[in-house]
């Protein structure tokens, strides 16, 4: 056999044990996120504290933010495939722990807000969700060591792929599970589909060369490192930044997104719009599966940000269901694009062996972004941009055509957001960073 066709047969062979991991990680994705919003759901129809549910949500994305940088060099020190089952295995001990609290503990504790067994059992759950963020950070890794560099884009296409069936599936599921029996169906398929995921990933083989960092000292987060690392890369910071700067934005949609849309149709209606929308990760991840990001992925960065803010400043300039439907269906389209573009750039101009830093590195900082805005731009639009539509100058100078009212005021922030993410997007497509990164990418 010629070193030609024995390099073709290894590159089959690692294209498949991919699309095992991929299978593998949209299993445990869909498990541990599932656990994320039946928990979510569960604490408030439990007590009925909405302060409940913000704290939840706060100590989730907080220890998210946080978790990445340690996650990172985890990822870099040590061989991916045994830190991802330690992260299922942890992940699977803390399910069989929460499961046992959850039918030994007084039913009336879970229904105390202030209840110290319920914020334990809640604790322990998101301890056990976040332990398996460690698998999204090595995945872009893995694809680095997997996959043939002309065809990674595609990869990266199909890895934002499963997370659209990820997010489809865990909101087809969620609702029904707890609204039949609580966290019991849970945890009763968090346990199963832990455990297939675990035996199925130690089965598999994955061909790592070595291991970075072996040298037996503790990890630690090595901020200091990381940002050397990524300072040593032209442009890189400035990629991550704005990307970070592209996540505050996104943050208005996060925080009011649902406030729009319940006042244009009835949370019924809503939710079947948003498990309809959800297939736009699906058929913009597979749309790169297919056709790749070109020649230069920075470029198809910078296009899809264009198109999402340029949409973004236009789906909500009348108070119309349809026409904000197909705006988000199409940012949602255009969504993978962004993050593949990242995932493909950081896997060619960043060595192997440092890429779980800078991949944790990067979603610490940009995971941190959506919280922030989201928590400020509620107060914002209720004392500044409601009242502006409602009783405000904004009812003479816009209101003929834009229309009045506490829908029309949310609707202004939304379409001021996406002119402003315009701008900026224009603005850094021609800043000198933009230029040397994509030198560094086109003659890496």
């Amino acid at each position: 056999m010629t070193e030609i066709a024995v390099k073709e047969t290894t590159d089959i062979e690692r294209v498949k044990t991919f699309y095992h991991l991929l299978a593998n990680t949209i299993t445990a994705g869909v498990t541990n996120m599932t656990v994320w919003f039946a928990l979510v759901f569960w604490v408030f129809l439990e007590t009925r504290s909405v302060m409940a549910t913000a704290v939840v949500s706060g100590i989730y994305l907080v220890a998210v933010a946080v978790s990445g940088f340690w996650f990172g060099g985890l990822i870099d020190r040590y061989k991916k495939k045994r830190v991802m089952l330690l992260s299922g295995l942890v992940s699977f001990l803390i399910y069989v722990i929460g499961f046992a609290i959850y039918l030994t503990a007084p039913p009336a504790e879970f229904k105390n807000p202030a209840s110290v067994i319920l914020w334990i059992f809640v604790t322990l759950l998101l301890m056990g969700v976040i332990a398996g963020n460690i698998r999204n950070i090595a995945l872009p890794t893995l694809i680095t060591i997997l996959v043939p560099e002309d065809r990674r884009d595609r990869a990266n296409g199909l890895a934002g792929t499963a997370t659209g069936i990820t997010f489809l599936i865990t909101s087809a599921i969620s609702g029904f599970l707890v609204g039949h029996s609580g966290m019991y169906a849970v945890l009763i398929l968090a346990m199963a589909m832990m455990a297939v995921s675990v035996i199925h990933l130690a089965v598999l083989s994955i061909p790592e060369k070595g291991i970075a960092h072996a040298d037996g000292k503790p990890v630690q987060l090595d901020v200091r490192g990381t940002l050397i690392i990524i300072g040593a890369i032209p442009g890189m910071f400035a990629l991550i930044f704005f990307t970070t700067f592209n996540n505050f934005l996104g943050g208005v949609f996060m925080g009011l997104m649902d406030a729009y849309g319940l006042s244009l149709v009835s949370v019924e209606v809503w939710g079947v719009l948003w498990a309809f929308l959800s297939c736009g990760f699906i058929v913009g991840g597979l749309f790169i599966a297919k056709w790749g990001l070109g020649a230069n992925p920075l470029r198809a960065l910078f296009g899809a940000n264009i198109c999402i803010w340029t949409i973004s400043s236009l789906f909500t300039i009348q108070p119309s269901i349809f026409l904000l439907t197909s705006g988000m269906f199409i940012y949602l389209c255009v969504g993978p694009f962004i993050e593949a573009a990242e995932h493909t750039i950081i896997q060619k101009v960043v060595p192997p062996e440092r890429q779980g830093r800078v991949f944790g590195f990067a979603q610490s900082v940009e995971m941190a972004a959506s919280p922030l805005t989201t928590f400020f731009i509620g107060p914002i639009a209720e004392l500044i941009f409601i009242p502006f539509m409602t009783t405000g100058a904004g009812v003479g100078l816009i209101g003929g055509w834009f229309g009045t009212g506490a829908d029309r005021g949310i609707a202004l922030v939304f379409t001021l957001t996406g002119l402003l993410g315009l701008v900026m997007t224009l603005l850094a497509m021609n800043t000198k960073y933009y230029r040397l990164l994509s030198y560094r990418y086109m003659t890496g």
